[in-house]
């Protein structure tokens, strides 16, 4: 028995929330989800933006796009240019990010960003 099921038996109401948190919560997903809220950007560009490493950024791309979050484009250029950008589903998560960006500020010490 996983830990997911043993919450299952103890709140069943308590399920969607933990199977959530399961598929967006690791570092590098919240990173790239994040980050793609602002539009389409190519691999190299996530890269900088969110510091990880090309093996973990492609792992990570991967899977949300296989949870559907994440969809991904090519052009075929001279080197091929492959874009990533949310998908409906992974859009939908923006307003849960606004929520959490709230929470944080009401309840943890964090600045708000900086807009210059």
């Amino acid at each position: 028995m996983t830990s997911d099921d043993h919450l299952a038996e103890l709140n069943p109401a308590a399920c969607p929330t933990v199977e959530s948190l399961n598929v967006i919560g690791t570092q590098w997903r919240l990173n790239v989800l994040y980050d793609l809220q602002d539009g389409e950007k190519r691999f190299n560009e996530l890269k900088e933006s969110t510091g990880a490493s090309s093996r973990t950024l492609s792992q990570t791309l991967d899977t949300l796009a296989d949870y559907g979050l994440v969809t991904e484009r090519s052009e075929r250029a001279d080197p091929i240019a492959v874009y990533y950008s949310l998908t409906e589903k992974g859009e939908a998560l923006e307003s849960v990010f606004a929520e959490f960006d709230a929470w944080a500020r009401e309840h943890m010490d964090v600045a708000e960003p900086d807009t210059e």
